[in-house]
């Protein structure tokens, strides 16, 4: 005979992990339904599907150079995350791999420089691109998270669990260190790039800040941008804003459901 209080126990446990599940999806759904009814239904609240889709999304393909926002928040995406996983990745390894006096000393730095507020960082790096002519480039979003000190803290700690067998055996082999980097640890580490490819690219595809300070020109605009500027007026459409909402959601949406189970073995230190 069943335990009842177990059975309390197990109810309650669905119970809450079902409204943590409602509330984490809600605003998702809520999104897509308000993306099919007009700005004035969106205002007094409507939350049933209304027929003001395919009007929306022609208005808002009217409105925003589609394609060239697109290629410009994947290109900067796409590239800042390949750069950041290449350079976080070795910092991670070398400062896990190579032991010297003042590794700890010089890592506890690098740790000191998360507590830094990003605010407190925008006019020096504005006027560091500035004087490097990189205003309104690629080059000024990307560079600066090129080595990112949160996801070299996490290469280095997903590093301890790296086999150092492996390394030996590839020295013993006659592999150099880039080469025992590219085909011996790369390999092996691949849950833990893959989380790390979840992490970045997200931060580039939602960053909005800083993109919004250096890039100057509409032909260079993010999607992230883009949406933001079609709620800039007195009178916004929120339709409008719901399709480009959905529009800037589903890349990340694909990314994380793609890799989702190796998101889950890097982050919980899998190496296979």
């Amino acid at each position: 005979m069943s335990n009842p209080f177990a059975l309390i126990g197990r109810a309650a446990t669905y119970l809450a992990l079902s409204l943590a599940a409602f509330v984490s999806v809600f605003p998702f759904v809520w999104m897509v339904i308000a993306a099919t009814n007009t700005s004035p239904d969106i205002i007094k609240g409507k939350a049933t599907p209304g027929s003001a889709l395919f009007a929306n999304i022609g208005t808002f393909l009217n409105s925003v150079d589609l394609p060239r926002v697109l290629f410009n928040s994947f290109f900067i995406a796409g590239a800042g995350t390949a750069l950041t996983l290449l350079v976080s990745s070795l910092a991670g390894y070398g400062f896990e791999m190579f032991r010297s006096r003042f590794r700890e000393k010089l890592f506890g730095g690098l740790l000191l420089m998360l507590s830094i507020p990003f605010a407190a960082l925008m006019i020096p790096l504005f006027v560091m691109m500035a004087n490097l002519k990189l205003i309104n480039t690629y080059q000024a979003i990307i560079l600066p998270t090129v080595a990112w000190v949160f996801i070299i803290f996490y290469f280095r700690q997903a590093t301890k669990a790296f086999p150092h067998e492996l390394r030996d055996a590839a020295r013993i082999d006659g592999l150099k260190e880039w080469q025992i980097f590219l085909y011996v640890y790369m390999p092996v580490m691949r849950s833990t790039y893959a989380a790390a490819t979840i992490i970045v690219f997200m931060m580039h595809w939602n960053n909005y800040l800083w993109p919004l300070i250096v890039l100057q020109t509409n032909e260079m605009f993010t999607l992230t941008l883009a949406v933001a500027a079609l709620s800039a007026g007195y009178t916004p459409d929120f339709g409008l804003v719901m399709v480009g909402a959905i529009v800037a959601t589903l890349p990340t949406l694909i990314i994380f459901f793609l890799l989702q189970r190796r998101f889950v073995e890097g982050m919980l230190g899998a190496v296979k």
